[in-house]
């Protein structure tokens, strides 16, 4: 018998697959769930249960949230990785490393072939396959709703006339929870006007009273929140738990999609954005100005590549090097202010504040210059300027 692993998360998508290729195309099906942070230990069990009730020959649980925080979320961090300034790569990030341990699995077992749940209208399916034909060219890739062109509610027929029990309003909006964030997608999201109604997040409102947290950063990385020191994967989950009391990190990202339409996808990344910014804000007041600008050009085409599944290309991984060295001095405490549904950034103390300096203060004073070098300077700075107006006898009315 063919033996195919099914790249599985528990949800419709992956529980059609499951049945169908066990039922339909006759395969013998192994199981997968790559955790990237999104599951406790209650609902990786619970999953696992789930697809063995399904059909599935052997199921297995791989935790990869440390793996995951440092060959991707790490540097989404050192780049500012916001995609169209909005979204910091929630899904599209863990994807690519899902994809990876997922054929890695796929190997070990030696499978015929690898499935996914993906659709022939987002870009998941982009991001499995580029992964699945890199590592495995050799392994057939099976995309059962991709081939079918099936709509939620035919997956949910199905299911149901092949005894197994699913919610048509459960399935109504899909979420994808993991360490960098989480994704709602439903009927609003298809729409270019209508706003995911607030109970479709998965965290609600708790607390109203204005709170501060400090975040210490050490070379770049998140090494304590509120003066506790873990590993910054841990300090991600303590900052979202605060954070997510006060429904902070809603919103709805809006893109083009790899093959060329326009997308629109809710997500929830309160640690995500906080820490995005406030790491933003520590390299404001510590990088030189040419640092903070290549950084911003090679951020985004960063986030772009990671966004669109490039992950493999060798250039990710110089561009990770120019990053990472751009880290040295990024060192310091941020403080941040929490409030209903959104946040605020105080200030920074560093070591490395190029504020606190004796050359002088803006708007203010100016200790290392003179007022006759200030003149000399400013005459130096306009001759391009001036030399193009005279040249050119431009006016300027």
């Amino acid at each position: 018998m063919k033996k195919v692993v099914l790249a599985y998360s528990g949800g419709l998508d992956t529980s059609y697959c499951l049945k169908y290729l066990k039922n339909e195309k006759g395969y013998e099906v192994h199981t997968v769930l790559i955790n990237t942070g999104g599951f406790d230990e209650a609902e990786l069990t619970a999953i696992e249960e789930r697809a063995y009730e399904l059909g599935s020959a052997k199921h297995a649980n791989l935790t990869i949230v440390d793996k995951y925080y440092d060959k991707a979320i790490k540097y989404l961090i050192y780049g500012n990785v916001l995609k169209n300034n909005t979204y910091p790569l929630s899904v599209s990030a863990e994807r690519v490393f899902q994809a990876m341990e997922a054929i890695k699995y796929a190997k070990s077992v030696g499978a015929n072939a690898i499935a996914h749940g993906s659709t022939g209208a987002g870009n998941d399916q982009i991001r499995f396959d580029l992964i699945f034909q890199t590592i495995a060219p050799e392994i057939e890739i099976i995309t059962p709703i991709r081939d079918l062109k099936l709509s939620r509610q035919e997956e949910v027929a199905y299911l149901q006339a092949n005894g197994v029990e699913y919610s048509w309003e459960k399935a109504q909006y899909s979420i994808n929870k993991g360490l960098w964030g989480t994704s709602v997608g439903g009927k609003e999201t298809l729409t270019s006007n209508l706003p995911l109604p607030s109970e479709a997040y998965p965290s609600q409102l708790q607390k109203e009273d204005e709170e501060k947290v400090t975040l210490e950063f050490v070379k770049g990385q998140l090494v304590a929140v509120n003066g506790k020191k873990d590993k910054p994967s841990n300090n991600i989950v303590a900052l979202e738990k605060l954070a997510t009391a006060y429904a902070i990190g809603r919103d709805i990202h809006v893109g083009d999609t790899i093959i060329g339409i326009k997308g629109r996808v809710g997500f929830e990344a309160a640690a995500p954005l906080i820490i995005i910014k406030a790491h933003h804000l520590l390299e404001k007041h510590t990088l030189g100005k040419w640092q903070q600008y290549w950084k911003e050009q090679l951020g985004n085409w960063y986030g772009m590549l990671f966004h669109e599944g490039q992950f493999l290309d060798p250039v990710m991984r110089n561009i990770e090097t120019f990053l990472e060295s751009t880290q040295e001095t990024v060192n310091g405490t941020v403080t941040v202010s929490l409030k209903p549904y959104h946040f605020s950034l105080d200030g920074i103390e560093s070591k490395n504040d190029l504020m606190n300096t004796g050359f002088g203060q803006y708007g203010e004073m100016n200790n290392a210059w003179t007022s006759d070098d200030a003149k000399g300077f400013i005459k130096i700075l306009g001759n391009a300027q001036n030399i193009f107006s005279s040249v050119n006898d431009l006016s300027y009315d």
